[in-house]
């Protein structure tokens, strides 16, 4: 006979029979499970001690109708809320709103800066926007697939200082960590007209630009930093410490440097595979540190020390670290460096000591003490 489910069963070995026993209504818990179950079987005979087939087929027939009708009302519930993506479509149509892609829109905004008929303000601010989508490193691949970059490189040479400022915005944002754009702009004469605005009168505005797109062209790129030197590019950035007014460069100067020559450093120290020995040889190529030594840099950059930002110094000192193995014999006979050194280091003692005093065991200006004291002890 058959038994409800759960049921407690037992051989009783005096009588050889099988026995089952009935769970008790426990605090009522059986009656709420036995009550669930007529709710989820419906009208079904639920005091039989078994179910036929056909009343199983009926209850799960019962079971899919309340699921059907449960989804359908859930569907028209989500319908009441949003309206379909066709219907919001017209609506933006009779509102004269087009939903417009970024290729879209790049296309309109090259077409803008490129036509004769655009302001001086309004070509402007076609940069201003184009810089913001070519952040992206689809949209760049686009802009350089739609001529839109050649554009902005030809754009270097305007006679408006304000469009050439936001013309080498554009063209570092599109360089960063995208290498397909950075061998084409180097292929269209990037470098050449950054390093001439760099090279020739112009405000620090637009130098300030045209060493950003420097930077972005330069990063991770070997060609281009072996062209670069080629061009006579470090004497470029050397005389931008002669100028007067370029003041806020010099610490942008040697955070490029002090990333080209880490960069080679991490390279060449790393582990690799056979891919990665071409770009080494690449890298091999670019005699950075002996023009850096040869151009007398060190001096230039151990200089820089007396500046009182201490965002400044960090950089510096990164820098002078580098520096050390190739401008030691140097630096040990300037006695001006010796005495900023002993003045850093006095100052940084009573910063630190302050940043422990208020619970801060592992400061900023514990590691920038940590980098004096390096310097001084490699001395």
């Amino acid at each position: 006979q058959a038994v409800p489910a759960g049921s407690h069963i037992r051989l009783n070995l005096q009588t050889g029979d099988r026995e089952a026993k009935l769970s008790d209504s426990e605090n009522g818990k059986s009656d709420m499970r036995e009550e669930r179950r007529r709710k989820r079987l419906g009208k079904v005979d639920v005091d039989s001690n078994s179910f036929s087939s056909q009343e199983l087929k009926k209850a799960l027939a019962k079971m899919k109708e309340s699921e059907k009708a449960e989804r359908k009302a859930h569907e028209e519930e989500v319908k009441k809320k949003f309206r379909p993506i066709e219907q919001l479509k017209e609506e933006f149509e009779k509102l004269n709103v087009k939903m417009e892609t970024d290729y879209e829109i790049m296309v309109k905004l090259i077409s803008k800066f490129n036509s004769s008929a655009s302001t001086l303000d309004e070509k402007v601010a076609a940069l201003d926007d184009l810089e913001y989508y070519v952040h992206q490193v689809d949209n760049a691949k686009d802009f350089l697939s739609m001529g839109g970059l050649q554009l902005v490189i030809d754009g270097l040479n305007s006679t408006e200082a304000t469009l050439k400022e936001h013309a080498a915005f554009v063209l570092g944002a599109a360089l960063s960590s995208n290498p397909k754009v950075q061998i084409e702009a180097i292929e269209g004469g990037a470098l050449q007209k950054l390093l001439v605005i760099l090279a020739t009168e112009q405000s620090l505005a637009v130098k300030k630009k045209a060493l950003f797109a420097l930077s972005s062209m330069l990063r991770h790129f070997p060609y281009a930093q072996q062209q670069f030197l080629k061009l006579g590019g470090l004497q470029v950035l050397r005389n931008l410490f002669r100028q007067k007014g370029m003041e806020t460069l010099h610490v942008r100067v040697v955070t490029l440097l002090y990333d080209l020559i880490v960069e080679k450093m991490l390279l060449e120290n790393s582990q690799h595979g056979e891919q990665m020995e071409e770009k080494i040889q690449q890298y091999r190529q670019v005699k950075l540190v002996p023009a850096v030594v040869e151009q007398d840099w060190c001096v230039v950059v151990s200089n820089l020390l007396a500046m009182p930002e201490h965002d400044t110094r960090e950089k510096v000192l990164k820098m002078v670290g580098v520096l050390m193995a190739f401008c030691k014999e140097r630096y040990q006979g300037d006695q001006a460096l010796s005495t900023t050194l002993s003045l850093l280091r006095s100052e940084y003692e009573e910063l630190a000591a302050e940043e422990q005093r208020e619970g801060d065991k592992d400061g900023y200006f514990k590691e920038l003490l940590g980098s004096v004291n390096t310097i001084i002890q490699e001395l």
